[in-house]
């Protein structure tokens, strides 16, 4: 009998699928399939409220906080604790049957406040309970001084909002130097998130007029992934790359053949290659045209600062275009949950 696509791929490649912002009959879905982790963001909540299965839950689990918990936001990340553990715990046998290798679910903190005091203690807070849960921050000025606090002290760490080779350097070298000093330490990962700079940057060119191939903008971001990936190859490094923010089929189909973790949405992403069942066919390797790169640096600037090593400093990152773009979501959705706890503690005052 056939196997199913996941399957394959993991058979064949070294690729790996992981699910994203998975309800837990998804996560049962996505492991049957093959998944071999979980990212959840801080949207996460705010779609769990919204969905008709999971609300009864969610809004089960809000009212026993609210019971003793009298500042919102504060709710809202226990709430948000509580949610992404029980898919962790889905994936703990995962984790204890690999040794640590896989089964790992990541979780992220207030987007409003990514300062090294918060995102430090907020990973503590949320990596806490179970030792699957690994702290995603954000590659930014403040979120590069707590991983450079956390990651010696082995906390496991998905770092994001990484949409330039810069970024992944700089959180490459943090890691090498915590490798060279710390026995035994905690995986880190560097999430490249090619689905969300690809829908910046066509926005991007659109708005300005640019006139440039629709086929050179659509391998844009898998180029950034491709040339940050051979570089931080090239040092040798024990980080572990992601590819995320897929918004198409073939932000997961052209990343087969990596050594690395593609995140995916189960709806609309997994769900489809699993229908389609495509061939299993390694085309990470296959070179981006030179004619291909050579038009996108030529023309559109803020693909040269993803692009080129010296193309943005650090201090740019938090603001860099599809940077915000990500976190925007992030906000929105955080906002929402908000004002929905804020909506039930009324009710339960009442």
């Amino acid at each position: 009998m056939k196997e199913s696509y996941f399957k394959r791929v993991h058979a064949q490649t070294p690729t790996r699928m992981w699910i994203n912002n998975v309800s837990r009959s998804q996560a049962d879905k996505a492991i049957a399939a093959g998944a071999t982790g979980c990212t959840q963001n801080p949207a996460y909540t705010w779609k769990m409220m919204q969905d008709p299965e999971e609300r009864p839950y969610v809004m089960e689990k809000l009212a026993e906080i609210l019971k003793s918990e009298p500042d919102d936001t504060q709710a809202l990340v226990k709430l948000q604790r509580a949610l992404v553990e029980g898919i962790a715990q889905k994936f703990m046998p995962m984790y204890e049957a690999s040794h640590g290798q896989c089964g790992y679910v990541s979780i992220q903190g207030d987007p409003f406040d990514e300062t090294e005091e918060s995102i430090v203690r907020y990973a503590k807070f949320n990596t806490a309970n179970l030792p699957n849960m690994t702290a995603k921050i954000p590659v930014v000025p403040g979120g590069i001084k707590a991983i450079k606090q956390l990651a010696p002290e082995r906390v496991p760490i998905n770092t994001t909002e990484i949409m330039t080779i810069r970024q992944a350097l700089d959180i490459a070298d943090i890691y090498d130097d915590v490798c060279a000093k710390v026995k035994d330490p905690a995986p880190m990962y560097y999430s490249v998130i090619t689905g969300i700079f690809d829908q910046y940057l066509a926005k991007y060119v659109a708005d300005k007029g640019i006139d440039v191939s629709p086929d050179a903008v659509w391998q844009a971001g898998l180029a950034v992934a491709k040339k940050t990936y051979a570089a931080v190859k090239e040092r040798n490094s024990q980080i572990r790359f992601i590819g995320g923010g897929a918004r198409g089929l073939h932000h997961f189909t052209e990343m087969v053949g990596a050594d690395c973790v593609v995140t995916i949405n189960w709806k609309g992403t997994a769900d489809k290659l699993i229908e389609e069942d495509p061939a299993v066919v390694q085309r990470f390797a296959m070179p981006i045209p030179q004619s291909v790169v050579d038009e996108l640096t030529e023309k559109v600037d803020e693909f040269r600062r993803a692009y080129y090593v010296h193309g943005i400093t650090e201090e740019e990152y938090e603001d860099y275009g599809p940077v915000v773009l990500f976190r925007s979501s992030f906000e929105d959705a955080w906002k929402n949950a908000l004002a929905e706890i804020k909506t039930q503690r009324a009710e339960m005052n009442r």
